[in-house]
């Protein structure tokens, strides 16, 4: 049973950076691939980005591609987000999620995190 706990969330201006982490405890964390979903106020959970277990592999939603990136330190068993270029639309609060396998919808992640709130202010 994976415990994940995100940190890092704020209000920054639009064109600015933020760098979320996400901390896991409870099980063998490089036994998980990790991902990071988004949810805007009225708006269904979104895929943002996904890494493998070993880091090897990531992918991400068209919307961030460029802006962000995932990464991963298995020593620390801590998943990172950062975010480059921020922009309004990426207001939203952000998930942390893990799973034995990877995927890009919700129901693909059986462990999550409470959330850390990103706002972009314009």
């Amino acid at each position: 049973q994976v415990q994940l706990v995100e940190s890092g969330g704020g209000l920054v201006q639009a064109g600015g950076s933020l760098r979320l982490s996400c901390a896991a405890s409870g099980g063998t964390f490089t036994n998980y691939a990790a991902g990071w979903f988004r949810q805007a106020p009225g708006k269904e959970r979104e895929f943002v980005a996904a890494i493998s277990w070993s880091g090897g592999n990531t992918w991400y939603a068209d919307s961030v591609k460029g802006r962000f990136t995932i990464s991963r330190d298995n020593a620390k068993n801590s998943v990172y987000l950062q975010m480059n270029s921020l922009k309004p639309e990426d207001t939203a609060i952000y998930y942390c999620a893990a799973d034995a396998g990877w995927g890009q919808t919700k129901d693909d992640y059986d462990y999550w995190g409470q959330g850390t709130q990103v706002i972009v202010s314009s």
